[in-house]
């Protein structure tokens, strides 16, 4: 073989003819489709087209996978219209390059191709990949309030279909091996060890590339093309209202101008991405991204691998974190007073391995990893023991005092408190060094984030393997300050209590909930309480308050429904009737919601997270971002509530706070940390 070894790409020719172009980007631990690594590619081209091959075969040296996507730092330098549409056209134009070959090309995929990855993988010929449950292949873009933009809202409706790419492209949700393959987005799947072989055959079988089937291609048609917007559209208004996520608007729109075909549509593809760049939402989504990034970083490596987990308390909380720590691997022990408490646990997580996994062995494995130990017998061997008991400081004490005698001098002891600080759950031990907070969210399955929780006495080593085991478990550490109720839960009560007023001052208990959906909530504060459990809510809310030397909120409403045993969803009512696990809201026309509703929730919860910043319960403004945006769903098209803060100007907020407190007292007082906030960048 000869060799040439540029930076990021390396070209290879067999002595077949066929060319080999790895690409490996350094310092990187998944490969990115940097404007660097594309001007590289553009140069190899050109070689290859005054040289050319018999064949071509791009893949990655990269054990994570294939290519990631675009850099997606490179948007944040974007400032006009112009710039971005250059940074687009130049990646557009290499791609058409490598499309435009006149040698057979095939992509080479192992683990992932996503965005600008995939989209790479689209401008080949033909497409090989690993058939194995790592495969993920996707055009996420949606995410990040932009679309495809290096070819990919044309060349993956021509390949798969108007259906398929559009589920692809409007979700940015990956498709795995089996899909992939049924959507035609790769050719063949093959085992790992025979990736390359397989994908030699098909570069130089070069069979006739594969198209959408004749009735997908008839729905491009310009007369179907209408009828197939208006499906689209009322999908996608489901789910993202226009105003705030702008870019599935934007591929149904030129999918239903263009239909996908000729050079218009993909220089209108770029001329549509350059101005989504430069929107808030893009602007905010991607920052999201970044803080999401940082949260994985900040995970880091600490200590043993953590094999065993043992949970203590069976209910909701512990027995899904037990499951989930068993999906990911862990050997797991679950703990109760009788098995009777247990067996529910395990029929959870039976459900949840079943639904994540798709695999009977796999199931089976994963059942294996989780089994009841009524003894406690799982303490000794532990390598992180998890209290997931009721919120009561004497029993979880209580419980300690049994359980540190019997645990490994290495041991990790983790509460998921969601609101007593560390300093009294550690005061008895004789390690307190070693207690954390590993406070996971309802429900575990599908919240990201996970509270790790440190006091003064806190060991930093401690901290650290309790990151490690939340990144282990596939979870987004945010490490917290003990202090009470620590981050979300802390900045979530306000938010609450004040729809509870609003309900008390006889606003319809579907015009709040609507108006905090309408601001981006993922749900509205009166059915998140229902959902929480209200006796939750409340106990969670007096710990708090107490903890803050603040008077409890007076809620009578809110009193008669505990005292009537209406829990919420859980007991079947709460503020709502409950059926088949969803509130019945009951029908309008209701009046109109108050001016000032939206600002009495939202600035409620605004407030607070300043106070938090000014407290530094976390270490900086992002990281309250981040926490709130993950641990509750607050608007990610917003940024978090501090980057909203500083949009709207927090002078104008501090103005609106005094309005709002001289009308409805002092839980609007502004904060004393509101001058901090332009500091904290």
């Amino acid at each position: 073989m000869s060799s040439d070894a540029p930076a990021c790409w390396t070209l290879e020719r067999d002595a077949d003819g066929v060319a080999w172009l790895s690409l490996d980007k350094p310092a990187t631990s998944a490969n990115v489709l940097s404007s660097s690594v594309l001007i590289e590619l553009d140069g190899v081209l050109a070689a290859l087209e005054r040289q050319l091959p018999r064949a071509l075969v791009v893949l990655s040296t990269k054990k994570s996978g294939f290519i990631a996507g675009a850099d997606i730092r490179e948007f944040t330098a974007l400032t006009d219209t112009d710039a971005a549409y250059a940074l687009i056209r130049r990646g557009q134009q290499v791609l058409d390059r490598l499309a435009a070959l006149p040698c057979p090309s095939v992509a080479a995929i192992h683990g992932f191709a996503l965005g600008g990855g995939l989209e790479l993988a689209l401008a080949c010929r033909y497409r090989v990949a690993v058939g194995d449950e790592r495969l993920s292949l996707g055009l996420p873009e949606v995410q990040l309030g932009i679309h495809p933009g290096f070819g990919g809202t044309v060349r993956s409706v021509q390949l798969a279909g108007v259906r398929a790419a559009m589920q692809l492209m409007l979700t940015g949700k990956p498709l795995r091996a089996a899909d992939a393959r049924r959507a035609g987005l790769v050719d063949r799947l093959v085992p790992e060890s025979e990736l390359r072989a397989a994908a030699r055959a098909l570069a130089l079988e070069a069979p006739q590339p594969h198209r959408a089937p004749l009735g997908e291609r008839l729905l491009s048609a310009a007369p179907l093309r209408p009828f197939v917007r208006r499906a689209l559209l009322k999908q996608v208004a489901r789910r993202a209202p226009r105003a705030h996520y702008p870019a599935p608007y934007a591929i149904i729109d030129l999918w239903s101008r263009y239909g996908a075909h000729g050079r218009a549509a993909y220089e209108a593809e770029a001329r549509s991405i350059a101005r989504l760049f430069l929107t808030d939402t893009s602007r905010n989504l991607v920052r999201v991204f970044l803080l999401q990034d940082r949260l994985k970083g900040s995970g880091g490596k600490g200590g043993a691998e953590v094999r065993h987990v043992h949970v203590v308390g069976a209910g909701v909380m512990g027995g899904d974190i037990a499951a989930w720590a068993a999906l990911r691997g862990c050997t797991v022990t679950l703990q109760d007073r009788a098995l009777q408490y247990i067996e529910p646990a395990l029929k959870r997580a039976q459900e949840l391995f079943a639904k994540r996994l798709r695999d009977p062995a796999k199931s089976a494995a994963a059942a294996g990893r989780l089994r009841a130990d009524v003894a406690g017998d799982g303490v000794r061997d532990a390598d992180v023991v998890i209290e997931a008991i009721f919120e009561n400081l004497e029993a979880k004490q209580a419980l300690y005092a049994e359980l540190e005698p019997r645990m490994r001098s290495a041991a990790l002891l983790a509460t998921n408190t969601s609101s007593i600080m560390l300093e009294p759950l550690a005061a008895k031990l004789a390690r307190p060094e070693r207690l954390v907070g590993l406070h996971f969210f309802n429900p575990v399955a599908q919240m990201p984030l996970v509270e790790v929780v440190h006091s003064a006495h806190t060991a930093p080593a401690a901290v650290q393997a309790a990151g490690a085991l939340a990144r282990r478990l596939d979870k987004l550490p945010v490490p917290c300050r003990s202090a009470p109720g620590f981050m979300v839960n802390r900045v979530l009560l306000p938010y609450l209590n004040e729809a509870m007023y609003l309900a008390q001052e006889g606003v319809p208990l579907p015009v709040i909930d609507a108006a905090a959906v309408a601001f981006g909530m993922p749900m509205g504060p009166i059915e998140l309480a229902d959902v929480v459990g209200l006796d939750v809510a409340a106990h969670v809310g007096e710990i708090i308050a107490q903890g803050l030397k603040r008077p409890a909120p007076q809620l009578p409403r809110l009193a008669e429904l505990l005292a009537a045993g209406q829990l919420g969803r859980k007991s079947g009512r709460g503020f709502y009737l409950w059926q088949d696990g969803k509130a019945v809201k009951p029908p309008g026309p209701w009046p109109p919601a108050p001016a000032d509703l939206t600002d009495r929730l939202v600035l409620a919860l605004v407030n607070e997270c300043v106070a938090c910043l000014r407290e530094h319960i976390v270490e900086d403004a992002d990281l309250v971002d981040a926490a709130v945006v993950f641990g509750t769903g607050f608007a990610p098209f917003r940024g978090g509530p501090l980057a909203y803060a500083r949009a709207r100007g927090a002078a104008a907020i501090v103005t609106r706070l005094t309005e709002l407190a001289a009308r409805y007292g002092e839980r609007f007082a502004a904060d004393a940390g509101w001058p901090l906030l332009g500091a904290s960048r």
